[in-house]
C-alpha cells in the first residue's frame, strides 16, 4: 500500500466519522459496496479522481482536503512584499478565545496552492482534539490569505455553513517575529452575529504549547 493512499483514507474515514455517517451510507451515496468503501478508508484500493470527487460530494468537503499530503503544501514567497512571519511556511498555528465556551480554542492553517500574486489558497481547522489529527475538527474554513505591504488579510468562508463569511486582519506582518496578534471578525452562523475577536498566531507547532 502507498503512503498516499494511506493518507487519502485517512482523511476520508475522519471526514466520515465527523459527518456521524457509516461506512454503508457513504457506500450508497457514492454506489460502492460497503467492502469497496473500506478498502478505500485502509488504503487498500486505489481512488480513481471520479470516485473521490464523490467522495467529497458526499462528506461536504472540498477535494483538496483529501488530497492533501503534508510534505505537498505550498511555502509562502512574498515576492519583495517581506511580511517576514509568513515568508517560507506551508503552515501556521493560533490560538483563539470562545467567550461562548469560556476557553481557548486551537486552530491549524494548511497553505494549499498559489493563486494569484502575493495570494495563496488555505485551509483553516478549528477546534480538535488532538494535532495529529487536526483535520477532524468542530469548523473548518476555506479561503485565501493575501499580503500588502503593513497587512495580511485572510478571507474565508466555513465549510458547513457558507452564509458564514469571516476576516482575519494581521497588522506588521513584515516585523520579524515568532508571533503575530490578528483580529478575526465577521458573521457568525451560531447564532447569527457579528464576531470579533482576537487571535494569536504561531509559525511553529504548538503541541506543547
Amino acid at each position: 500500500m502507498s503512503e498516499i493512499n494511506i493518507e487519502i483514507g485517512k482523511r476520508v474515514r475522519n471526514f466520515r466519522k465527523m459527518r456521524k455517517m457509516t461506512i454503508a451510507e457513504l457506500a450508497q451515496i457514492i454506489s460502492k459496496s460497503k467492502a469497496t468503501v473500506s478498502k478505500y478508508e485502509k488504503g487498500e484500493i486505489v481512488l480513481d479522481i471520479v470516485t473521490l470527487y464523490d467522495i467529497a460530494n458526499a462528506l461536504q468537503v472540498h477535494v483538496e482536503q483529501l488530497l492533501y499530503c503534508r510534505p505537498e503544501r505550498t511555502a509562502i514567497s512574498t515576492k519583495g512584499k517581506n511580511p517576514a512571519f509568513f515568508n517560507g511556511i506551508s503552515q501556521f498555528y493560533s490560538y483563539v478565545f470562545d467567550g461562548r465556551s469560556n476557553q481557548l480554542v486551537r486552530c491549524v492553517f494548511d497553505v494549499l496552492s498559489e493563486s494569484g500574486e502575493s495570494r495563496y489558497k488555505i485551509m483553516m481547522y478549528m477546534n480538535f482534539k488532538d494535532y495529529d489529527n487536526y483535520q477532524n475538527c468542530e469548523n473548518t474554513y476555506w479561503g485565501y490569505i493575501e499580503h500588502y505591504d503593513a497587512l495580511t488579510n485572510i478571507y474565508m468562508k466555513n465549510q458547513d455553513t457558507p452564509m458564514e463569511q469571516v476576516t482575519i486582519s494581521i497588522l506588521a506582518s513584515f516585523l520579524d517575529s515568532n508571533t503575530k496578534w490578528g483580529l478575526f471578525f465577521g458573521i457568525s452562523s451560531r447564532p447569527m452575529m457579528p464576531i470579533a475577536v482576537k487571535m494569536l498566531f504561531f509559525q511553529k507547532d504548538i503541541k506543547r504549547r
